[in-house]
């Protein structure tokens, strides 16, 4: 079981804060000869595999380094393009490590605020009055947890995407607060608390930070070591008691 990552995204649908606590690695690196038996294309600044697949590598899957050197979007690791150094004879046999692409700033940044929107549309489709909006997403390899605190700096709302049990107008709070997500390993334990957990930290080292602003990146040690903590223990299934 595994924390994958931590976003916090601001009333805006900014992203001001991203930690990739763990990543499970599934590269395939392979030598192949000429020539290639796998079909490769250049897909949003990358080269990935268009068909054929083999020993682990799939369809998707993105060239990251040749001959044990990273390989930068299109290009090799000295500048040249990926797709005409592998169609050149010359430079076989070669080896090629494949995997899946890894998120860059701008891409997490527009995954963000399309999270924010979806949340806002969650809500809005809700049968119900005053739905808290997406509190959690499953699938087959990670389950995607979300809170909000209420105004931006007030409580957080528990659980599924209902109707919410006070008395306050239709979608009040929509779009009102920070949002803090956690994607993990769908069997880890103790998510809930490790989101109230996230609100103390966010509280405590970065709003109380006078050198912090509010809708701006968090950028606090402070904050880095004890949300790493809080991950750590809530991967092991630990609870979060008072002072913890």
């Amino acid at each position: 079981m595994a924390i994958f990552s931590v976003y916090v995204v601001n009333k805006a649908g900014g992203l001001i804060y991203q930690l990739d606590h763990y990543a499970p690695r599934a590269d395939t690196e392979k030598t192949f000869s000429f020539p290639l038996d796998l079909v490769l294309r250049p897909h949003d600044e990358r080269v990935v595999v268009a068909f054929g697949q083999r020993d682990g590598i799939r369809v998707g899957h993105a060239v990251l380094a040749i001959n044990g050197a990273e390989v930068n979007g299109r290009l090799t690791a000295d500048g040249k393009d990926v797709l005409e150094f592998l169609g050149n004879p010359a430079n076989y046999p070669v080896s090629i490590r494949f995997g899946r692409h890894r998120l860059s700033s701008n891409e997490k940044l527009m995954l963000a605020s399309m999270f924010h929107s979806l949340f806002a549309i969650g809500s809005q489709l809700s049968p119900e009055i005053g739905s808290s909006g997406i509190e959690m997403l499953e699938t087959d390899t990670f389950k995607l947890h979300c809170f909000q605190t209420l105004t931006g700096t007030g409580r957080l709302r528990a659980r599924l995407c209902g109707g919410c049990h006070g008395a306050r107008p239709p979608h009040a709070s929509v779009a009102a607060g920070i949002k803090f997500v956690v994607l993990a390993d769908p069997r880890q334990a103790g998510i809930d608390a490790l989101l109230r957990k996230i609100y103390e930290i966010y509280s405590d080292f970065a709003l109380k930070n006078p050198f912090y602003s509010l809708e701006m990146p968090i950028r606090c040690e402070l904050f880095d070591q004890n949300l790493k903590l809080a991950l750590e223990v809530a991967e092991k299934a630990g609870p979060f008691g008072p002072g913890s």
